[in-house]
């Protein structure tokens, strides 16, 4: 059931008058409603203006951009980034990139819709995925394959581990990887996966997210090499586009500090949780991301009848299976936490 509500969910909402505390949603750190990171933000919108509509190429340019890139390739540990308007956006060049003969596209199950290209479906299972592209390679085809996937794909066959691709012939594959819910979060400096699939490596590695779950700006990134990032720079597709608004670079330029104090917190509210919940195998559960996953419909409701409501939905669209999953945030106290496990107990 949709429910709607005219302000920003972040710990608590107001739906028909009732108030419930929200676990759900990807803000993972809760900084769109941190009064610190928001007066960071509005600075920057002082200083850079609401949006900026020219090209990258232009012959006025903003430094801001390049010192983002610099400090997010830093972090990721990448040679170099590129940064895009959106996440969605970022997934759709690369996507665009690859979309040409000398290349043959796989796609793993569970690969956002940012991957695709035109009508491209992820194999049904790992399985038939290897088996698919272990034939390709062994064929000795001049094209060179190209795999698609999630990192956090909420199944666990990605992160943190990666198994699934170290049966793979990774030195003859381009690995391209979403870790939109990975990068700000996971890792020891919110870095995400670039450094665990590198350490695979595979021929070649690009990694492309949102920007706006861990780090709660409006904007999208690509990560790789010097050489990638060039070629892609240098193309109408990026040229073309809109960039991301300076004013929400600039913010992550300054908020640095403020997202290591909400890592910190955010690994605290994880560690209580699964320390409170009597079994806690009972959710789908990826070891340092704060969602926790399930299948019995009868717990949404039985939540929401208690006060809380959580991510509950059709994705990515109406045909797609109900996605059900607790989502634990830094801006959830402990007594939020408490008063969830007390409630949940009972009920597993």
């Amino acid at each position: 059931m949709a429910h709607y509500i005219d302000r920003f969910p972040g710990r608590e909402l107001t739906i028909n008058g009732s108030k419930y505390v929200y676990f759900g949603g990807t803000s993972y750190l809760g900084l769109q409603t941190d009064k610190e990171y928001q007066d960071l933000y509005i600075d920057n919108i002082r200083k850079y203006g609401t949006n900026y509509g020219a090209s990258r190429k232009s012959n006025v340019r903003l430094s801001v951009y390049e010192e983002t890139e610099s400090l997010l390739s830093k972090i990721v540990g990448s040679e170099a980034a590129l940064t895009l308007s959106s996440g969605y956006l970022a997934g759709q060049f690369i996507a665009q990139n690859f979309n040409k003969p000398q290349y043959r596209l796989f796609y793993a199950p569970n690969t956002h819709s940012a991957l695709y290209n035109n009508y491209n479906k992820p194999y049904a299972d790992f399985q038939t995925l290897h088996n698919a592209i272990k034939a390709y390679v062994n064929k000795k085809e001049k094209t060179i394959p190209v795999l698609f996937l999630d990192s956090i794909d909420f199944n666990g066959q990605n992160y943190p581990d990666f198994k699934a691709l170290e049966s793979l012939p990774l030195d003859e594959v381009i690995v391209v990887a979403d870790d939109s819910h990975g990068i700000g979060i996971v890792g020891n400096n919110g870095e995400g996966v670039y450094r665990t699939i590198q350490a695979l490596k595979p021929k070649e590695l690009i990694v492309c997210c949102s920007l706006g779950k861990g780090f709660a700006i409006q904007a999208g990134a690509v990560f790789g090499t010097k050489e990638r990032i060039g070629q892609l720079s240098n193309t109408a597709f990026f040229g073309g586009a809109s960039p991301a608004a300076p004013s929400s670079l600039a913010t992550f330029l300054d908020g640095q500090t403020i997202y290591s104090k909400k890592r910190i917190q955010l690994l605290q509210n994880m560690a209580y949780f699964e320390k409170s919940i009597t079994d806690i195998d009972f959710f789908g559960h990826m070891k340092g991301h704060p969602t926790y996953s399930f299948n019995t419909p009868e717990l949404t409701d039985y939540l929401e009848k208690n006060g809380y409501i959580i991510t509950n939905f059709n994705y990515p669209a109406e045909s797609s299976s109900v996605m059900s999953r607790i989502v634990l945030s830094s801006h959830h106290t402990q007594e939020d936490i408490q008063d969830l496990c007390r409630h949940i107990n009972p009920f597993i």
